[in-house]
């Protein structure tokens, strides 16, 4: 038993340890650094266009929103629009995403796609160090958030920055008053300047730009939604300020020499998100005018011709201007976010930042074809440096080196563009740099995915050497499968001579792809990722003999066994399949559960004809939930439905306990629910104090949705109750009845007001159709395990004997439990369905857009991404918390060894984390590549968070009083006795 124990420790840690690894396996394949050092910069040799430039970044700030016009029919940004129509041009900039803060920052300001590896540090510091306008600049004044302006200028000794205080975030305020503290941050900043020879001198240099982060449209978009008063007033805040500001930077600088650039880092989802690739999201304004810079121009109709090409979001070129906006006579310039950075390096005639991929818009400039020729040419040398650079570095390092072949002749490509130049075929020069640019963006993607396939094929060989070894250990621990020789009363694995000697060999070739991959200086994760892999086949051929057994057992085995064994594959392979296409369709759930209602109240009413009412529950109760995911994942705020849910959460757990109450003492009801009696004095004050705190935190929902509305901040009393009610309740389902019922239904109550103040909608009454599902499944499990008449034979030996040659008898290492049999999988499959659907039942919670951020409002509203990201993990575990909680009682019910149980769900769950694994994407939108690739983080981390949460739900289901297998025989025998009786 003691040995049995320490190597399924071992296997749960390796499994842990699998996982994890391979969880960071994608990171390596996809979310590599695309930033490489050791590039010079490239000079564009052209007289700079500007002494300055001034960069206006409005976060959060939609494109639609910003171009149509109000109710009266004027434009909500009027001095902007007026720019458009007299002085700069304009278009929409396409961003990529993930659209959040940073990355968009990082796009316009260093021209290159996010540092994927700076997730790691929630896009906060820099993971690796990039190049920047604001480091080639001479000086850089900047003024804004605190989470953006440090990102780009804390280290750069050229700069005078400032930024105010992260307590200003509040969502539960207007926040347009952060965008006039940037303004009137900068007017200060110019005033003072006049008395400091040393600023004022700086800043009168060539080379200069001025940046302003304004949040305040992000900030009220989250809080009030893209669509309302306060953030539509917002856009015409901004309008007002970047009016003043111009007038008074031309005021400072009468030189005439000051281009400006104004946009933003993403968009606004109409429920007040971002992060995806919705045009929503994706599709921000650009309007750029000043010194250097072309003015409008009327619009023809080749300008809405599509010519096949896509932006970096895969919206097309050429898009048509909607009527609203009032500009469809004037001509529209749409560029890629990442082309902005080669934009305003060009007006300042400075170099492109070296990590740079965007392409230089030339249609905003007003160049002549020579400077623009030389410019793109420019641009087009730093892209290619980045691939020689790459190209060198992996060369030096691989054995077998492939050199990215479009561009092995690159030297002559650069030589005929410079020919072209110099001959004055400015045009031709301009196209032909603009292709070495598209070819070099290829090489660089080339050389990002170089070690793609050596890593897929060793995850993927390492995933099923996991699920191998994990199905013999299920079979040769958990099963009553025949794997003793027939001839030898004792394991064949006992005393197997070749396995020293099949471990050798696996060690030496370990031991030598090590060596082969040292030579090559991959990194370490690579050592990992392919010792783990041959460790688990090493493992599996050291087992040969046993499964040379397993072979021969099952060729001597009935054809009825067969049978079952592809029915109940078929079944599984289905179910699976149907759980990843959820993943895209949320409407799986609803035909899933529209089925289960029908069987489930069918086989109820097959095996518990004496309790009528509860078939009908138990369709109900599926179906019920079934509607959740036909509804919208952008949840519209209900306070409303939040307390009634309330209401039902008190109502549901109180008949629930009133009627194992008046069941108590029948032997039937004992029988079918595997309770016992519930005690009536502390148990039902613990009921009432529960009942209690439910009512209280609906309350707190409305009173602090009250506040909002006024636009109030939250006072720190009411935050601090909200604080205590989720927490102190959580603690007393440990003080519960023992029995199945009352135990559920007091952690049932106990996580309710956490959920229900987290939740702003119909997500709140999702929480009681899950728990009533959870119920149906006990209620299912509990008829199916009742259904069998006892008999003085365990079951198993009853069932296996049907479709098993000559069962050996070998005994359970635990007597108190019955061993996994075919049938069981319906269990680990159960598990799945309801543990995905808490995951998706509420949202697509695979998006970054799903997290609605003001589900934490009544906890906190001063921004703190970490204890914010916390409060919106503990809203998802709740439902996970829940179903793990049910699944621990039909495990006691059916008396399944629970970790045996654990390795069937890891095994189902690994078929389906290698279906994501193969549709993980490296081409198309990044929307669809970074979709794929939490799909499957998301599955990786289901596997491994399972384990943590049987942990946790065991700290409430741990003690569960069941009654003994003697005494549900006798209770059985009393039903059956009963039974005659009464025909």
């Amino acid at each position: 038993m003691e040995q049995r124990r320490r190597r399924e420790l071992a296997l749960v840690v390796l499994g842990v340890v699998l996982h994890s690894l391979y969880m960071l396996s994608i990171f390596d394949i996809y979310f590599k650094s695309p930033i490489v050092s050791g590039m010079n910069p490239e000079p564009l040799g052209i007289k700079p266009p500007a002494n300055r430039v001034v960069l206006f970044i409005a976060d959060g700030m939609r494109a639609d929103k910003f171009f149509e016009r109000d109710r009266d029919g004027q434009p909500r940004a009027p001095f902007l629009h007026n720019i458009m129509h007299n002085k700069g041009r304009w278009g929409l900039s396409h961003a990529r995403p993930p659209t959040e803060s940073r990355p968009g920052h990082v796009a316009i300001i260093a021209g290159f796609y996010e540092d994927p590896s700076a997730v790691t540090k929630g896009w906060k510091a820099n993971p690796v160090e990039f190049d920047s306008v604001f480091n080639r600049s001479r000086h850089t004044v900047a003024f804004g958030s605190p989470d953006i302006v440090p990102i780009f200028c804390s280290a750069l000794p050229h700069t005078y920055t400032d930024s105010y205080s992260t307590e200003f975030e509040d969502f539960a305020t207007d926040a347009s008053f952060l965008d006039e503290w940037a303004f009137d941050r900068l007017e200060r900043f110019l005033k003072e300047s006049q008395s400091d020879p040393k600023i004022q001198k700086d800043i009168k240099d060539d080379g200069l730009i001025i940046f302003l982060h304004l949040l305040g449209c992000d900030t009220n978009g989250h809080a009030h939604r893209p669509y309302s008063d306060i953030y539509l007033n917002n856009i015409n805040l901004v309008d007002r300020g970047i009016e003043s500001t111009v007038k008074l930077i031309e005021e400072y600088f009468p030189d005439g020499k000051t281009a400006y650039v104004f946009t933003s880092d993403h968009g606004m989802s109409n429920k007040g998100s971002h992060g995806d690739g919705d045009p929503q999201n994706t599709e921000t304004p650009i309007v750029v005018w000043g010194s250097g810079v072309r003015g409008p121009e009327m619009a023809s109709p080749e300008d809405d011709v599509d010519d096949g090409l896509l932006f970096v979001d895969q919206h097309r070129h050429h898009e048509n201007t909607p009527a609203s906006w009032g500009l469809k006579h004037i001509e529209r310039t749409d560029i890629n976010q990442g082309d902005i950075a080669p934009l305003m390096s060009t007006l300042l005639g400075l170099p492109c930042p070296l990590n740079s991929v965007g392409t230089l818009p030339v249609e905003f400039l007003a160049l002549d074809k020579r400077d623009q020729a030389r410019a793109m040419f420019g641009n087009a040398k730093q892209v290619l440096d980045q691939v020689l650079r790459k190209s060198q570095l992996k060369q030096a390092t691989s054995l077998f080196f492939k050199p990215f072949m479009p561009l092995v002749e690159y030297e002559s490509m650069l030589a005929s563009i410079d020919q072209l130049v110099s001959s004055g075929q400015f045009e031709s020069a301009l196209e032909s740099a603009q292709e070495l640019i598209k070819v070099a963006l290829e090489g660089l993607h080339y050389f990002q995915t170089y070690d793609w396939l050596f890593l897929m094929s060793t995850v993927i060989m390492g995933y099923l050497g996991w699920m191998v070894y994990v199905f013999l250990h299920i079979l040769e621990t958990y099963t009553k499968f025949p794997l003793y020789s027939h001839r030898k009363a004792q394991r064949v694995t006992g005393r197997e001579s070749g396995k020293r000697m099949v471990r050798l060999s696996g060690g030496l070739l370990m031991g030598a792809c090590s060596l082969l991959l040292l030579f090559e200086r991959a990194p370490p994760l690579y050592h990992a990722y392919l010792g783990l892999a041959m460790f688990f086949w090493t493992e599996i051929f050291a087992h040969f003999r046993l499964l040379q057994n397993v072979g021969s057992v099952i060729q001597t085995t009935k054809f009825s066994w067969f049978q079952q064994v592809i029915i109940t594959s078929v079944i599984s392979f289905i179910v699976l399949e149907l759980l990843v296409a959820s993943f895209f369709i949320r409407e799986v759930y609803t035909g899933i559960f529209s089925v289960a209602g029908v069987v489930g109240a069918v086989v109820v009413s097959c095996n518990m004809r004496d309790l009528s009412m509860v078939p009908a529950f138990v369709w109900a109760s599926c179906w019920f939930l079934s509607a959740f995911t036909m509804m919208p994942t952008q949840i519209a705020d209900n306070t409303a439905l939040v307390v009634g849910s309330g209401i039902l959460v008190v109502m549901v757990a109180s008949i629930g306990r009133w009627l194992d109450y008046i069941n108590a003492s029948d032997p039937y009801w004992k029988l079918k629910f595997c309770t016992t009696a519930s005690k009536l004095d502390k148990s039902w004050l613990l009921l009432c104090i529960q009942v209690l705190l439910v009512l209280a935190s609906s309350g707190m929902v409305w009173v602090t949705t009250s506040y909002r509305a006024q636009k109030k901040g939250l006072p720190f009393i009411h935050q601090a109750i909200n604080w205590f009610l989720a927490g102190f309740s959580m603690l007393l389902p440990l003080k519960s009845p023992r029995g199945i019922l009352p135990r559920l239904l007091s952690i049932f109550l106990g996580f309710a007001p956490l959920f229900l103040l987290l939740s702003i909608g119909y997500e709140a009454l999702f929480y009681t159709a899950l728990e009533l599902v959870l119920f149906s499944w006990i209620l299912v499990e509990s008829a199916i395990c009742h259904s069998v008449v006892p008999s003085s034979s365990p079951k198993w030996e009853r069932l296996n004997s049907n479709y098993l040659p000559e069962s050996t008898g070998r005994q359970s290492s635990n007597s108190a439990l019955c061993s996994i049999e075919l049938h069981h999988t319906r269990v680990a499959l159960c598990f799945l369905v309801l543990i995905n659907v808490a995951f998706f039942g509420t949202g697509n919670m695979a998006s970054v857009a799903s997290f609605e951020i003001s589900s934490v409002y009544r906890f906190i509203t001063i921004f703190d991404p970490f204890i914010m990201g916390a409060l919106l993990l503990c809203k998802i575990f709740v439902p996970f918390i829940l179903v793990t909680c049910a699944f621990s009682a039909v495990t006691r019910i059916l008396e399944l060894p629970r970790l045996g149980c654990y390795f069937v769900v890891l095994l189902l769950s690994d078929v389906m984390t290698i279906h994501f694994f193969f549709l993980v994407k490296n081409t198309g939108s990044w929307m669809d590549i970074g979709q794929s690739i939490s799909h499957f983080g998301i599955m990786s981390a289901q596997v491994v968070f399972v384990l943590i949460l049987f942990a946790l739900s065991s700290v409430f289901t741990h003690d569960l009083d069941l009654l003994s297998s003697e005494q549900r025989s006798s209770l059985a025998r009393l039903q059956t006795s009963n039974d005659h009786k009464y025909h």
